[in-house]
């Protein structure tokens, strides 16, 4: 049954067979996801055009390894705690006041967060930006839940996944281009790097105008109530855990009582709110989706394909600018083949899904996304760049390929009036396997080329300080910086040259490790998949049948049958009788009993006709 208001939506626990608006969805449903997807990109765009800056960020503001991975994980820890929250305000306040507060505060945060002068500030604004951007994804996706059919949803789901692979490749373009002219803000920001920040304030602007103007306003009648201590301790035990992770990277011991007992910890307050969370009449998080094996498996395949992006996407940028000596807008363009490959995939996968099913397309997905994380643990600083590029674009045809598939069956198995806070759930959890993803990934890659490298940092000559060989062993960046004032020191060039060199291949080494580890959570994934998703018919478009109509009883057979012969009955009497008088009372008397006759001759079902003529 169709809504007639389209701020209503069906109580938790059922759905509407055809979406919010109708068996075709709202008539504008194609304009509103098109400016959905603008909301989207900017938040999406902010993390990777964040990434191709982090050299930058570093050698700017001398940061450390752990804080650069803060600078990312802060948003990222911040968006997932946030997101069911948002999307039971969603859900309670309406959808689109809350998607314009998010955006709002983002852009805020991006601001401040351009004019930074130490790391410490940079975090806490990216945190900032964390509160504002976790409004965007959960009211998106819970939007596109209602104004879609379900025939449609896979569609444009199709096309919300293409946006996030367009930002993947967008953000690192657009910040190549931002750092290769730092003079355009320079004067403004006081920094190189700001205007990556401060550039997604006039997108917000242009995002906000287009909502206010397009996007319908939808909530849920029956929403329920806000979790808060639910919030504190998913938040608590989030950052616990990615505190324990990180800090390895400083201790490089990743036994050390500072790192077991704040990461177990937080696995602990995280195992707490899944508990009360499960018993809660209020809860947010909705532990019950997860008895549904088809979401289940879902959305662990979509989290464990987020957690390689995250770690990779992170290592990347480095191997391209420092170890090929790419330039910023170089190294961005080299992202642009994923973003292809995701771009020709998302928006197809539904087809594919029709003809093959969700277990076949996300299959192969995670098969291509495995193939590419193989080849990137084995490419070499002189590998051709093409075959590089080629690799990229099929990771990004395999994400393309699971991202899809996957939020779609996630979507259609939910209720529709939990769609914000359902959205929520799958979402948070994405995003937690890309915050551990960032971590675990930024934290091996730091250890193991601290490892790596501090036989190099031994040859270097007495007069380097200790302090200095600490800080190139922290990162690639600092070693280079570090050989850099060695060599103005008066160094030999061709020592510098050989010590660079080695420095160079311990990186290398780490990055494939980290690619290794990838791809065994990818193959993981692909046997989730394999034995575990039910076999889930998608959607189809419901045919709505005319009624059948109701013969009129004034036009039954009986009927007819009596009229044909009643119009020659006066004459056949009066030809009988003789041609005197009209025969009334003899007609009369015998109509009386024809009547029955003839219906019981043809069936008692039919009304007789009126003999009154």
């Amino acid at each position: 049954m169709a809504l007639s208001n389209p701020t209503d939506s069906p109580a938790s626990g059922t759905r509407d067979a055809h979406g919010a608006f109708g068996a075709d969805g709202h008539p504008k449903r194609w304009s509103i996801l098109s400016v959905l997807v603008v909301s989207l990109l900017v938040v999406v765009l902010d993390n990777t055009i964040l990434n191709i800056a982090l050299p930058t960020i570093q050698r700017e503001l001398g940061a450390s390894q752990s804080q650069l991975v803060w600078a990312v994980d802060a948003y990222v820890l911040v968006f997932a705690a946030l997101l069911f929250t948002w999307g039971v305000l969603g859900d309670r306040i309406g959808r689109k006041k809350v998607l314009i507060i998010g955006l709002s505060l983002f852009a805020l945060a991006s601001a401040i967060a351009a004019f930074s002068t130490s790391p410490s500030m940079l975090i806490g604004m990216r945190a900032l930006m964390g509160v504002g951007g976790a409004a965007v994804l959960p009211t998106t996706l819970a939007i596109i839940t209602v104004v879609f059919p379900p025939h449609e949803r896979g569609k444009a789901i199709g096309v919300w996944a293409a946006a996030v692979g367009a930002a993947v490749a967008l953000g690192p373009v657009l910040g190549g281009i931002l750092l290769q002219h730092p003079l355009w803000f320079e004067w403004l920001v006081g920094n190189v790097w700001g205007s990556v920040f401060l550039i997604n304030v006039p997108i917000v602007i242009v995002g906000v105008i287009a909502i206010a103007k397009v996007v319908p306003e939808t909530r849920n009648p029956y929403p329920r109530a806000l979790d808060i201590p639910g919030l504190l301790l998913s938040i608590t035990g989030l950052g616990l855990l990615i505190f324990g992770i990180i800090h390895a990277s400083e201790t490089r011991d990743w036994l050390a009582p500072s790192v077991l007992i704040p990461a177990f910890t937080g696995v602990a307050l995280i195992a707490l709110f899944l508990w009360i969370e499960s018993r809660s009449d209020h809860a947010s998080f909705d532990v019950a989706l997860f008895k549904n094996r088809g979401y289940a498996v879902s959305l662990a395949a979509v989290s464990l394909a987020f957690f390689a992006l995250s770690g990779i996407t992170f290592v990347l940028p480095f191997y391209l600018q420092i170890l090929r000596g790419f330039d910023t807008l170089s190294a961005g363009l080299a992202f642009v083949p994923f973003a292809v490959g995701q771009i020709i995939a998302a928006p197809r996968s539904a087809a594919m899904v029709e003809k093959f099913g969700y277990k076949v397309v996300m299959s192969v997905g995670l098969g291509a996304v495995a193939i590419a994380l193989g080849a990137l643990s084995v490419i070499q600083i002189d590998t051709p760049i093409w075959l590089v590029l080629v690799v990229f674009f099929i990771f990004g045809f395999g994400m393309g390929n699971v991202i899809a598939p996957a939020s779609t069956v996630m979507q259609n198995v939910l209720p529709l009036a939990r769609a914000g806070a359902g959205s929520a759930v799958q979402n948070t959890v994405r995003q937690v396997g890309g915050a551990l993803g960032v971590a675990v990934i930024g934290t091996i890659l730091a250890t193991r080329y601290a490892s790596n490298v501090e036989p190099f940092l031994s040859n270097l000559p007495a007069e380097i300080p200790e302090q200095a060989k600490e800080i190139a062993s922290e990162s690639i960046i600092g070693t280079v910086s570090v050989l850099g004032q060695a060599a103005e020191s008066g160094i030999p060039a061709s020592t510098v040259a050989q010590l660079q060199s080695g420095a160079f291949e311990a990186f290398l080494n780490a990055s494939h490790i980290t690619a290794m580890i990838s791809t065994v959570v990818i193959v993981i994934a692909f046997f989730v998949v394999v034995f575990g998703l039910p076999k889930i018919d998608p959607p189809q478009k419901m045919k709505i049948e005319a009624p059948t109509p109701v013969p009129d009883p004034a036009k039954s057979e009986t009927n007819a049958v009596i009229e044909a012969e009643f119009s020659n009955y006066e004459v056949e009497v009066t030809e009988e009788l003789g041609s005197g008088a009209k025969p009334a009372a003899v007609i009369e008397a015998e109509f009386s009993n024809y009547e029955v006759e003839v219906t019981e001759e043809l069936g008692s079902g039919a009304k007789p006709a009126d003999p009154g003529r």
